[in-house]
């Protein structure tokens, strides 16, 4: 049996009183690193039949999304927390899932008898765990690694964190000492209001809370006591990272946020000097770019370094034409791009502004909008562009196929290797997953706000209508057998509909009402990519 030290029973106590909050990040879905491994030269195991191991896995609000998408994959996660394992398990009991597994266990107790993983997820935990944890978290991510698998590791970095820093020391200098999370914390707060009122406009002190007291104002308590306020939090170079991993046997692969690492995305007085400095050296060239952006967290993947020779950080065109795409395009101004050689600003995903010159690009552009949050391949978008812009597919190819390269470093698409199972339109007998259906935090009595994960593995706000309709939707019912369902509940006083600040009441009213509001509800689920295809 593994017998934990002093320091993690601390810890494991501190995560049993405050736990993490545990969601889908997209950034970790194991589509989401297939589809990376494939842009850079590699073959990635499919997710869809993948064995897969989460370090930190809190109460699996990031590991059961993945198994309920994935009936035929096998999912394990770990945590020190017996409090958030169990409300995990519970959670998995309540969905009906046979493939996953919860344990609550130490990351260093993991040896060879657990076997090897397609995909192994280990995200913020690594800073946030004395020194000896972190050697194991690599040493698990090397000796249970399948030889074609991915790790994703995230953790803080210097030089971001070197002022973050000041502000971490500053909060533990007053709330350390405190007996619970809540007094450490308001405790905290007090010294930064102090520090802000009282710091000389000049100094680095000034500088360092005008970046970082936004982050503190706006953030969770959770967020905010682990990050900040637990007994580890130890950044490191990004070099470093990747040092400790090859003595591991691992190598590094890109980054789960790419447009991260191409150096044409910081300008051309960066790029020149930079491609000269490093000497191709796409691990040096990164460093330099921390120091440029004074990041402060990465999200790293690695693999075996036998893998290493196959990685290519030039995009391969041939690889890109195998990928499926997503994306979203509002112009400025609103409207749809209008099939012409006028440019139009538009707004990409993630706040990203892109300009649309050419028929061609606009047409793109159409085409994934209209699609989202369903996916295309370039064949499709090839083909589709053709189509609107009425000229021989051989002429359009080039100039798609361009576009889906530069919107690809530029962060503006959301690649995977297969099609996203997500409904490009609404069917006569919408349909959810079952899990999503039955998930505990759709009653209307779990509050006023509810989310769940999305097949993007995004988390998504529901409303209380869309958390009425969730459970409905197994693919037997028509739209007009929903808005009855929502009648009956409007007779029966458990919901509510409310017009010009008045409660409908009469029958004919209330059904005309429910059938309006199915459709929009509908619509807003399939945006949201909550309806499977």
């Amino acid at each position: 049996m593994f017998v934990p030290d002093s320091l993690t029973s601390t810890l494991t106590s501190y995560y049993d009183a405050v736990p993490y909050d545990s969601h889908p990040f997209p950034q970790t879905a194991m589509e989401h690193l297939e589809a990376l491994a494939f842009l850079f030269g590699l073959e990635a195991p499919a997710p869809g039949t993948a064995r897969v191991l989460e370090l930190g896995c809190a109460a699996g609000g990031n590991l059961i999304p993945f198994a309920a998408r994935h009936p035929e994959a096998q999912a394990l996660g770990v945590d020190l927390s017996t409090v958030q394992v169990a409300q995990g398990v519970a959670a998995i009991g309540h969905a009906g899932l046979s493939n996953i597994e919860l344990k609550a266990f130490d990351i260093s107790g993991i040896d060879a008898s657990f076997g090897q993983f397609d995909y192994i997820v280990c995200h913020g935990v690594y800073s946030w765990v004395p020194g000896p944890v972190q050697d194991a978290i690599l040493r698990v991510c090397s000796e249970n690694l399948a030889p074609n698998g991915v790790a994703y590791v995230s953790y803080n970095v210097y030089p971001g964190w070197k002022a973050r820093e000041i502000v971490r020391d500053a909060m533990i200098l007053r709330g350390g000492a405190r007996d619970t999370p809540d007094e450490k914390l308001s405790y905290a707060r007090g010294m930064l209001e102090f520090l802000e009122q009282s710091a000389r406009a000049d100094s680095v002190l000034a500088k360092t809370l005008e970046e970082t007291m936004p982050i503190v104002r706006g953030a969770n308590s959770s967020y905010l006591l682990h990050e900040f306020l637990e007994p580890c939090n130890a950044p490191c170079y990004f070099k470093e990272f990747v040092a400790r991993a090859e003595d591991r046997g691992l190598a590094y692969l890109c980054d789960a946020e790419p447009s991260t690492m191409f150096v044409q995305n910081y300008g051309d007085k960066v790029r020149g000097p930079l491609l000269r400095e490093c000497g191709g050296s796409q691990i040096l060239m990164e460093q330099y770019l921390d120091f440029l952006v004074n990041r402060t967290f990465r999200q790293t993947l690695l693999v075996k370094q036998v893998s290493a020779g196959n990685i290519r950080y030039r995009l391969d065109p041939a690889r890109i034409r195998k990928l499926e795409f997503a994306g979203t395009f509002a112009v400025e101004g609103g409207g749809a791009p209008t099939l012409d050689a006028h440019e139009q600003p538009c707004q990409a995903i993630r706040g990203l502004k892109v300009t649309l010159r050419v028929p061609a690009q606009k047409a793109v552009a159409q085409l994934l909008d209209a699609s989202y949050p369903a996916s295309m391949s370039a064949n499709a978008l090839i083909t589709g562009v053709a189509q609107l812009t009425n000229q021989p597919v051989a002429e359009v190819d080039a100039l798609v196929m361009a576009m889906l390269e530069e919107l690809l470093i530029l962060g503006a698409l959301r690649i995977r290797r297969t099609p996203v199972p997500v409904a490009a339109a609404i069917s006569d007998l919408p349909q959810a997953l079952p899990a999503l259906r039955v998930a505990p935090g759709l009653s209307p009595a779990a509050g006023a706000t509810a989310s769940s994960c999305n097949q993007w593995h995004e988390p998504v706000g529901l409303t209380l209508l869309e958390r009425a309709l969730l459970p409905l939707l197994d693919g037997t019912r028509s739209h007009q057998a929903l808005a009855e369902h929502l009648a009956a509940e409007v007779r029966s006083e458990r919901l509510r509909f409310i017009k010009d600040d008045k409660p409908l009441t009469d029958p004919s009213t209330v059904q005309a009402f429910a059938q309006q509001q199915v459709a929009l509800a509908l619509d807003n689920l399939r945006r949201k990519a909550m309806l499977t295809a």
